[in-house]
């Protein structure tokens, strides 16, 4: 455990997780206040997701290859009343999904990432932009003059099909769960985990596919025989790119690459969600802030009446949404290292247990800087 973390100030508290987790424990701490508060979360959650999910399909399956898709955020039932709501914000922040797709779209990982850059993909997603440019004289110019801009584009809308895939069983899952909360099925931290292991393991294997319908026919974009799937090849990338790395937000961290304020290395991007300062949401240009804005309509009675017994009561509403959020995200990555993990971490065989060992240690390491030891 010592030659892993090179930081001795926290080792302690690093060795105290690595044990929680052996014991059968969660990276959160188990109390009736942390289930209240990630439940509750999740639920709110949970209804975001699926209103997320939905447009980002939309976008995928039926924005595909439109330039200036000024009514995306739609789902094709446009009117000007919902213009006008859309005007002032009385909506559902779909910019927040966007953000989290180019966060995956950025980091790349995973065997999608790998296939979008394959020659089988060039090959369909060409014949898929023919397809689309054969009745319009001035994209067929624009694709003439410049190739590669089209292509960029199909990769693009596939992980806007990615996301909506991943968060189509997640959405799901998240509400089951609440349901499950309600009828005193879940009762601890370890059964949170435990409910998103199983639901996560249940889909690990379903296969991801993509394809659109241009002018009556249908086209593979990610074809079956690519032999993607939900968890290696949608799950684990976003948790790798939203979780861990994902953006300095604009605002707080200088862009001015003489400033040394962001790592040269993509690697050492620190800035997920499980590492995020939640003091800065509800600030203007603070991408989180539109998902707190959006869960705070959906919190159960019970997680908001929490919320008011606190200090400053509603004042600070967004903020306690937030940590209540990373909570719950660090549930949900426990799941994902259960899942991984090459065998269950309450193994007593020695060697199962060197094993984990190994796969533990480089994930322990990089939590060492996250905001873990701040939600206790």
């Amino acid at each position: 455990m010592s030659a892993l973390i090179q930081n001795k100030t926290i080792e302690p508290a690093l060795a105290a997780v690595k044990q929680r987790l052996e014991a059968g424990g969660a990276l959160l701490p188990d109390s009736p206040d942390n289930v209240l508060e990630v439940v509750g979360i999740l639920q709110s959650y949970g209804v975001i997701l699926g209103e997320y999910y939905r447009n980002l399909t939309y976008v995928s399956e039926n924005q595909f290859l439109i330039i200036f898709p000024f009514f995306k955020f739609f789902n094709g039932n446009f009117s000007l009343s919902k213009l006008g709501r859309h005007w002032w914000h009385d909506r559902i922040n779909f910019e927040f999904a966007e953000y989290c797709m180019k966060a995956m779209f950025w980091h790349g990982g995973g065997g999608l990432d790998a296939y979008l850059d394959s020659e089988d993909f060039q090959n369909r997603a060409k014949v898929a932009i023919a397809a689309k440019v054969k009745r319009n004289p001035l994209m067929a110019a624009m694709h003439r003059l410049f190739p590669d801009f089209l292509l960029e584009q199909v990769r693009l809308m596939t992980y806007y099909s990615a996301l909506g895939y991943f968060w189509s069983f997640m959405s799901p899952m998240f509400l089951e769960l609440s349901d499950r909360y309600d009828r005193g099925e879940i009762k601890s931290i370890p059964d949170v985990v435990k409910h998103v292991q199983d639901g996560l393991v249940a889909a690990a294997s379903v296969p991801y596919i993509y394809k659109v319908t241009l002018n009556g026919k249908h086209y593979e974009i990610v074809p079956a025989s690519a032999n993607l799937t939900f968890l290696m090849d949608t799950a684990v990338p976003y948790v790798e790119a939203v979780f861990f790395r994902s953006f300095p937000f604009r605002g707080t961290t200088s862009y001015n690459a003489q400033e040394h304020q962001i790592p040269t290395n993509i690697s050492q991007f620190n800035y997920g969600v499980l590492y995020a300062d939640h003091l800065p949401v509800g600030g203007a240009g603070i991408p989180p802030t539109l998902l707190m804005q959006d869960m705070r309509h959906f919190l159960p009675k019970y997680l908001l009446d929490f919320y008011k017994k606190g200090d400053r009561g509603e004042e600070d509403l967004l903020v306690k949404i937030c940590l209540s959020f990373q909570k719950s995200m660090f549930c949900v990555t426990t799941a994902a290292l259960r899942g991984l993990a090459p065998h269950p971490l309450e193994t007593d065989d020695l060697q199962e247990q060197q094993a984990n060992e190994k796969f533990l240690a480089p994930w322990l390491d990089r939590l060492s800087r996250s905001r873990l030891y701040t939600l206790q």
